[in-house]
């Protein structure tokens, strides 16, 4: 493997440190496995009204799940967002129920968001537009990030969590963002403090004109630039700049636009690193 693409690996292992089960309890809803559950969990989790059989815990009543959560929340056995989110047990399937969205990494939830990177094409190459994060942020405070990005809220398609965030953070009209295409669907499991991250990040890019300036609307974004692609590909490849998952979708951007060889045994792996629960094999 080239030593150059070695940044590139960090990152997607850095985004894939689960593994499953890893000692946690299988979390069912219903019949139907959903998520993972830390055995510590599972007091907490009995007084709630669900059952436990061997390495599995169920709620018989997903429907359930949001009033447990909100519980949950005011025992203080996590930091409510007041948002919430469907969840899933098969993204292709419709959603069986709904809870905060700061409960997702406590039951090993999978989570939906939208990442949607803004382009220009200038007369020396491609430009990205990129957002710093508000230090007031909960994760990843003052780091890099894409123009429009977050998580789908409860009810809402993946087009329209796009159109709702797009103008939020970015100030972008409707009549604009609709002209984003859809990229890649890049999936990921990772261990983080506030439990296991199962994320589905819905990815889109969008061609701006050299004019047009996005603002920030909602207090979330510090500021935006406009950066050579290339310094991009160097901020991704040799720092951290960028908060983590964001990272994944540039290197997409960066394998689909031949900045990395995507037919090279290198770009084959990062691919496959991209589109899968597990870290990919590095060697």
């Amino acid at each position: 493997m080239s030593r150059s693409l070695d940044g590139f690996f960090r990152h997607i292992a850095a985004c894939n440190t689960a593994v499953l089960p890893g000692g946690r309890l299988e979390f069912r809803l219903g019949d139907t496995p959903a998520g993972w559950v830390s055995p510590t969990l599972l007091p907490a989790l009995l007084r709630h009204g669900m059952t436990a059989a061997g390495d599995t815990v169920t709620l018989a009543d997903p429907s359930r799940l949001e009033q447990v959560g909100e519980a949950m929340a005011r025992e203080g056995v996590y930091r409510s967002h007041h948002e919430l989110f469907d969840v899933w047990t098969d993204m292709a399937r419709p959603p069986v129920a709904r809870i905060d969205r700061g409960a997702l990494p406590l039951f090993g939830l999978m989570a939906a968001g939208v990442h949607l990177n803004g382009v220009v094409r200038l007369t020396d190459g491609l430009h990205l537009w990129i957002a710093r994060r508000s230090m007031t942020k909960r994760l990843d405070p003052g780091k890099l990030d894409h123009l429009v990005a977050g998580g789908i809220p409860a009810g809402h398609t993946v087009w329209q969590a796009l159109i709702k965030e797009a103008a939020e953070e970015a100030s972008l009209p409707e009549d604009l963002v609709s002209r984003a295409r859809p990229t890649t669907e890049i999936r990921y499991a990772l261990d983080r403090p506030e439990g296991l991250r199962r994320d589905v990040l819905h990815c889109f890019e969008l061609e701006l004109p050299p004019d047009f300036v996005p603002t920030p609307a909602d207090g979330e974004v510090e500021e935006f630039r406009l950066i050579p692609i290339q310094e991009a590909f160097m901020l991704v490849r040799d720092t951290d700049a960028f908060k983590f998952n964001v990272n994944l979708v540039l290197i997409d951007l960066f394998l689909r636009t031949g900045m990395i060889d995507a037919t090279s045994p290198e770009g084959q792996r990062l691919r496959r690193g991209l589109t899968g629960w597990s870290t990919p094999e590095m060697a």
